[in-house]
């Protein structure tokens, strides 16, 4: 029986695989983060089940993880070549993540910097740091999947624990973002709105304020792509408007965010 510090989430011989993935991983010295199920139920409180496992890992290192993963009787594949890949082992799997969907929340040293050491599936690891969860988690706004919610939960439960003027700086020209989630949130927890400090939301709201002192700019330039990589689709290919994620005002390429769309249908 496998001994834990947290729930299995998962079924035992499942969750073996992924024990010993993970120690492959510690014992090949390569660099990785635990994110998804087990880092939410660290930073909500809240446990789930799941069927996948997510680790995230900076570019450089998504080669040396998937051939580890192969090692441990993965076959693995380039899911989206800007943001994920994935290793199966039958109906199993391990998402190996280095950036996000809309190419926004790249990993980087920063994540290994401010990581948490805790034990999963009984394996030493490192959790994917809770403002790093929170600034790609927000930026989640699906019609069939929405992560505010997550944003929330993890707001009530380790709010005194984040280092806030760094979750700003993550969220950088998103801020509207982050400041519509913490709006959100007084509204969730009309209780607890003292958890999220004044001074940040007043900064944030100092920053409207600013805004409505000079002229609009951008005027064609839709950031819902950022959001939703469906859902303003109309905005761009009917209405005119940039998107916000092509190089350089974004990080993707024309290609990249055609392979992404195209997986839309996939995904359903």
């Amino acid at each position: 029986m496998i001994e834990t510090n947290t729930p299995l989430l998962t079924s035992p011989d499942t969750a073996q695989l992924y024990r010993d993935a993970l120690e492959m991983l510690n014992r090949c010295g390569v660099p990785y983060l635990v994110g998804g199920t087990y880092a939410f139920q660290y930073y909500a409180g809240i446990a789930r089940t799941t069927k996948d496992f997510d680790i995230f890992v900076r570019p450089r290192d998504v080669r040396r993880v998937l051939d580890v993963l192969v090692r441990c009787g993965f076959k693995t594949e380039m899911a989206f070549h800007h943001w994920l890949a994935k290793a199966h082992h039958g109906e199993k799997f391990i998402d190996v993540i280095f950036c996000s969907g809309n190419g926004v929340a790249e990993v980087e040293d920063d994540w290994f910097a401010h990581a948490v050491d805790e034990t999963v599936l009984g394996t030493p690891v490192k959790l994917v740091p809770a403002e790093e969860m929170i600034w790609s988690k927000a930026l989640i706004m699906e019609r069939e999947r929405y992560d505010g919610a997550d944003v929330a939960h993890m707001l009530r439960h380790c709010a005194g624990l984040l280092n806030w003027e760094r979750l700003v700086r993550r969220f950088g020209p998103h801020w509207r973002v982050m400041l519509s989630h913490l709006v959100l949130f007084g509204f969730i927890y009309p209780g607890e709105r003292s958890l999220i400090p004044s001074a940040v939301l007043r900064e944030l709201l100092g920053r409207v304020q600013a805004e409505l002192e000079v002229p609009t700019r951008d005027s064609k330039v839709c950031q819902g792509t950022l959001l939703s990589r469906a859902q303003y689709l109309v905005d761009i290919d009917d209405w005119g408007y940039e998107d916000a994620r092509l190089s350089p005002r974004g990080s993707m390429t024309p290609e990249q965010i055609a392979e992404w769309t195209a997986g839309i249908d996939k995904s359903h």
